[in-house]
């Protein structure tokens, strides 16, 4: 008697009231093999070119809004004379704002990918 492929395993199938806790959860790594495999095939991964792109709209999604927050940081402590009192809380601000960015698009991103 041959075991049946995981090709063959169907995942809805109902198990009767018996505990079979060994071939319970080789049936189910079984099916979530086959599933990845499919998944795989239907949706290849996305090519080098792909991910520098990403990898450069991250960057330059960080370092803008930093560079906006030091460029207005400094013309208002060159407009006031105030040493570098706008300038670092600026820079902070405009990095977290640049990252917080980052961070949602990232999410995006890996939303829109599990669809």
């Amino acid at each position: 008697m041959t075991e049946p492929s995981p090709d063959d395993i169907d995942p809805k199938r109902e198990t009767d009231g018996e505990t079979h806790d060994n071939s319970d959860r080789m049936a189910h790594a079984a099916r979530q093999a086959v599933q990845r495999k499919r998944e795989a095939q239907e949706e290849p991964e996305p090519s080098l070119g792909v991910r520098l792109g990403q990898i450069g709209i991250l960057g330059w999604t960080i370092v803008v809004p930093t560079l906006l927050g030091l460029v207005i940081g400094h013309w208002l402590d060159r407009h006031f004379n105030t040493g570098v009192f706008f300038s670092a809380p600026l820079l902070m601000a405009g990095a977290a704002v640049g990252l917080w960015s980052a961070w949602k698009w990232m999410h995006r991103q890996t939303r829109r990918d599990r669809q």
